[in-house]
């Protein structure tokens, strides 16, 4: 059977798949910074925390990890209004997405951490280290430098991932995608000019870490 792509009607509603896709942008940039924030602080904290910190941390981790990304994302945005937390559909994706992405990033930061030698971290407390500046020197900044790659490819997970909250009626690209599917009746044509714009902002994330990774962390670790 012949089929005939017609374009015309998806590009004349670029505007709205740009829309969506700077929400994508968005909900996914703030997901990550929250994620590597809340992540480093609870890898550090699950490592040299004390016990029942350590088991609290690996049980939210344990938790997220061992379940449904989309189930999550239904306890905040349907759940929590039976508890009278009631939050808007872009509210709600960017808490699920940073929860989501915090346990993840704990546990690559933790790797990260364990595979530093002890001895380097006695040999600071040798020296009269403060317990902040071996969390920030010796600990935290050689994690990130070995984790960093694998933080990479996990942001990227985020983003593509963030399609999910378009079950909400968050508008991000796949949900804008949807709508202009139902109005043009051009699902093939809509669907691969939203492949192609995930492509893309993927491409560009992954050129961006990789300049971080060598203007943070290659440079900083010849200095």
């Amino acid at each position: 059977m012949a089929y005939t792509f017609q374009f015309a009607a998806v590009f004349e509603s670029l505007d709205l798949l740009a829309k969506g896709a700077l929400l994508t942008i968005q909900l996914s940039a703030a997901a990550m910074v929250a994620g590597l924030l809340f992540g480093a602080t609870f890898a550090v904290l699950r490592t040299f925390g004390g016990r029942w910190v350590s088991m609290a941390i690996g049980t939210y981790v344990e938790a997220i990890r061992n379940t449904p990304f989309l189930i999550q994302l239904f306890l905040i945005y349907f759940g929590l209004p039976s508890l009278g937390i009631s939050l808007d559909p872009v509210t709600a994706a960017l808490i699920g997405m940073s929860v989501n992405c915090a346990a993840y990033t704990t546990e690559i930061i933790r790797s990260g951490i364990m595979a530093i030698p002890s001895g380097q971290i006695e040999a600071a407390r040798a020296l009269a280290f403060s317990t902040t500046d071996i969390i920030r020197h010796i600990v935290l900044f050689p994690a990130l430098r070995v984790a960093a790659p694998a933080l990479g490819s996990q942001f990227i997970l985020v983003m593509l991932g963030s399609s999910v909250v378009s079950t909400v009626s968050a508008d991000e690209l796949t949900a804008t995608g949807h709508i202009l599917e139902t109005q043009t009746f051009r699902p093939f044509e809509v669907y691969i000019v939203v492949t192609l714009i995930y492509l893309a902002i993927a491409f560009t994330l992954k050129l961006l870490f990789a300049w971080l990774d060598v203007a943070w962390f290659s440079r900083r670790g010849r200095l």
